[in-house]
């Protein structure tokens, strides 16, 4: 029998062998090129994972609750951006704020902050009361802040409340250095406020210090002439707050208890002041000022006898800011103290 030559089979086991190493090779790689796909898929989808969880993070800081002198609590924005505090533009004013509205008296913001305000819209404040929700809302505030508590009546915060958080001051201009403190903390300009409050401390000494030799010791009164009559400004708003707080001239004791008191002919002898301030409210008190100047008791008193009779500038004398009370005190200083 010839013999068989299996030398072909040997061939054929040899390359069966490398094809099988070859495949097992590539199933290796494919499977690390696999996992490695689905580590890369995974990574990438964590990444908007952590970004989403850094947003969420941010609109939780973007408010931020606070608790009013009504002790409202409240949830205000962190930055706001529309501010609406009528009678509180002199201080916003002061921490480079402007208001997304002013408030007005008739056609008339605040005088003495036109020159800084002249594109910033009014909202009058009929009788003194404020303007209705609907004429709040056309300005789309994202905060009201009201100055003063009487703002708040009569269902007022209730109303605002609903367009916007509403922030309430008990009396905003009987503590300046609290209520820009706060308008700071509320407006996010802290470092601004305590600037601006150092700034009006030094003018201030400085001017108690020049005030001293003269008016150490003695009383001012502040009178307001208008249509309906005069009556007395007492310590605790506006030009007399300066007066009695600030630059630390006494008050008639007929105001000393008072934020207000009529003048009459017959209680000009009982007012013990060593110098008198008046205004003429927009120009309307003319006719009043003059019945009572051109009165003999009015001419005998200690403080006309004296000269010591000063008319001011009501527009800033009825203000309540840094800038109104800077220059209250620039005035002071420079009639009793020249």
């Amino acid at each position: 029998m010839q013999a068989r030559d299996y030398s072909f089979i040997k061939s054929f086991k040899k390359g069966a062998l490398v094809l099988l190493v070859f495949i097992l090779s590539i199933s290796l790689l494919t499977a690390c090129g696999s996992q490695g796909e689905t580590e890369l898929t995974n990574q990438e989808t964590a990444v908007p994972n952590e970004t989403a969880a850094s947003e969420g993070t941010e609109t939780t800081a973007s408010t931020r609750v606070v608790t009013d002198e009504l002790d409202h609590e409240i949830t205000i924005p962190t930055k706001p951006l529309k501010v609406f505090a009528p009678y509180m533009e002199d201080s916003m004013i002061v921490l480079g704020v402007n208001p997304v509205a002013q408030w007005a008296d008739g056609k008339n913001g605040q005088l003495y902050l036109q020159d800084q305000l002249a594109d910033v819209p009014k909202v009058n404040f009929v009788g003194g009361l404020p303007p209705a929700p609907e004429v709040v809302m056309a300005f789309e505030p994202d905060l009201i802040i009201l100055h003063t508590a009487f703002y708040a009546e009569n269902g007022v915060y209730e109303k605002y409340s609903k367009i916007a958080p509403t922030y309430v001051f008990k009396n905003a201009a009987g503590d300046l250095v609290s209520s820009v403190t706060k308008l700071g903390d509320l407006l996010g300009k802290g470092a601004e406020a305590e600037q601006a409050l150092k700034d009006y401390e030094k003018k201030k000494e400085e001017a108690k210090a020049k005030l001293a030799p003269v008016a150490e010791g003695k009383k001012a009164a502040l009178i307001n002439f208008n249509g309906k009559g005069m009556y007395m400004i007492g310590g605790n708003y506006f030009g007399g707050y300066v007066l009695s707080h600030e630059l630390g001239l006494g008050k008639s004791k007929l105001v000393e208890t008072k934020n207000s008191m009529d003048v009459s002919l017959e209680i000009i002898p009982d007012i013990d002041a060593d110098f008198i301030f008046t205004m003429n409210n927009k120009g309307t008190g003319t006719a009043n000022m003059k019945e009572l100047t051109d009165n003999a008791i009015w001419k005998n008193t200690p403080y006309a006898k004296a000269g010591h009779v000063y008319e001011v500038d009501d527009t800033y004398w009825t203000g309540s800011g840094l800038i109104a009370y800077g220059k209250i005190i620039n005035d002071v200083v420079t009639l009793l103290a020249p």
